[in-house]
């Protein structure tokens, strides 16, 4: 590739399989495969950025050229804030070769899903869904300042889900998991009869909640999505660009939570997070974004960085070669604690357990809509509930986390991820300890 003084310039090439299975009431509605590839130019002059997307992958050159075209030079373009902040990394990791999703026949995924789908069996089932998705990805990038990387990601999932009915009572029930290889799975038919079961449970047990004010103990996925949405978001710098107020309100070094709490972020695990490299070549690290109930750090790009004078953390992502990197999470996770789970549950007299979510949204003020839920009665997990939504002022809801337990778990998706501007979903993970907060607003 042949680039031109005077410009910082990048070019990401992706390879992408992925495959696609969906059984509704034993009928095959979808088994597909697909394979795409594309790339991702930028040139940049110091003034302004210039991209192009091209699925002309032997044309990578020429459109490059009609970038620089465009552009004007620029002798000091090296000191520039931005492309001195930008890594010049050079390295290989492919993990995934050997073990690829993409070697797996299509018949073997579907039988996988038809083997499991007896156990969604119930006198109350409405209609039945199983799916199974995976995704490889092999990407290139190389740069003008001598960068060469190419390092592959994967994920395999399924999910069963049953919509059952009782006297005019509904309740949606689902299982998933997601491995980084079809190898992992592990899920047999008892684990999807459990989650029926439950369902079953929820279904003609489960009641409503009076609404208050209550100790609340989120399960290490529901923590997650907590902090997924109600925090990792704001840590995006691109939010505080030309933003004075937001600036001032994320000032690093503020108490802005519990002295027990910390959060990271990290694309170095394994998992739907995994991202060794960000899109602009940027090595993956830990970035503490509360260290101790403090504010520590916040994520970047390089213009971002630039901008606020702070260092790049491997966060600009693009959920693919149609788009610009911006930034985005990987992996965001609450620290363990050292409180074993029982401990934490023996506390509470009186609260609400949350195992599992719909979905979730927040900025300044967040909202979780809650799956399963259970009542805590003395210490211990009662019966169901219905719970609309948790919600609560962030900073707030931080400063009362009084709890958590030794062990993290991190929750990985193939069959979603993250949204932001047009871009989604692009693959990201989280999780935690057992978080126990005392005192939520439930309703």
């Amino acid at each position: 590739m042949k680039f031109q003084k005077g410009f910082y310039a990048d070019i990401r090439v992706e390879r992408r399989y992925s495959a696609s299975v969906k059984i509704r009431d034993g009928v095959v509605e979808e088994c597909k495969e697909t394979t795409t590839a594309r790339a991702f130019l930028r040139v940049f002059d110091g003034e302004m950025w210039y991209y192009a997307s091209t699925y002309r992958l032997g044309g990578i050159q020429e459109e490059l050229d009609r970038l620089y075209a465009g552009a004007t030079p620029r002798a000091d373009i090296l000191s520039h804030p931005v492309v001195a902040r930008i890594e010049a990394n050079r390295q290989k990791l492919w993990k995934f070769k050997e073990n690829c999703v993409k070697n797996v026949p299509l018949s073997e995924k579907k039988k996988y899903l038809e083997e499991r789908l007896p156990a969604l069996a119930s006198p109350y089932l409405k209609m039945g869904m199983a799916r199974y998705a995976d995704l490889y990805v092999q990407k290139i990038f190389v740069s003008s300042k001598g960068a060469d990387l190419g390092f592959d990601f994967q994920l395999a999932g399924v999910g069963f889900g049953a919509s059952l009915a009782s006297e005019g009572e509904t309740f949606e029930t689902f299982f998933k998991q997601t491995k980084d290889s079809f190898s992992a799975l592990n899920v047999s038919q008892e684990d999807v009869k459990k989650s029926v079961e439950e369902g079953e449970t929820f279904l003609l047990r489960a009641k409503p909640v009076v609404p208050g004010v209550y100790p609340v103990i989120l399960s290490p996925e529901v923590a997650g999505v907590f902090a997924h949405e109600s925090f990792g978001h704001k840590s995006e710098a691109d939010f505080m660009l030309g933003d004075e107020t937001m600036k001032r309100e994320w000032q690093l070094g503020k108490r802005v939570g519990s002295e027990i709490l910390s959060i990271t972020d990290s694309g170095e695990g394994a998992g739907s997070g995994y991202c060794p490299f960000d899109d602009e070549g940027t090595r993956a690290g830990k970035t503490y974004l509360i260290k101790d109930g403090v504010l520590a750090g916040r994520l970047h790009s390089a213009e971002t960085a630039a901008d606020l004078g702070e260092e790049t953390t491997g966060n600009a992502r693009a959920v693919n070669c149609e788009f610009e990197p911006i930034v985005r999470m990987t992996s965001t996770v609450i620290e363990a604690g050292d409180t074993p789970k029982e401990e934490l549950f023996a506390r509470i007299r009186h609260g609400y357990f949350i195992k599992s979510y719909k979905h979730g949204s927040g900025m300044s003020t967040f909202t979780i809509a809650p799956h399963l839920a259970y009542e805590i009665v003395d210490g211990k997990i009662a019966g169901p509930v219905k719970i609309a939504v948790i919600t609560g002022n962030v900073f707030e809801t931080l400063g009362k986390v009084d709890g958590l337990s030794d062990r993290v778990e991190v929750v990985d998706n193939v069959f979603g991820g993250c949204g932001k501007m047009e871009q989604s979903p692009l693959t990201v993970s989280f999780g935690g300890p057992y978080v126990s907060i005392s005192g939520m607003n439930v309703q």
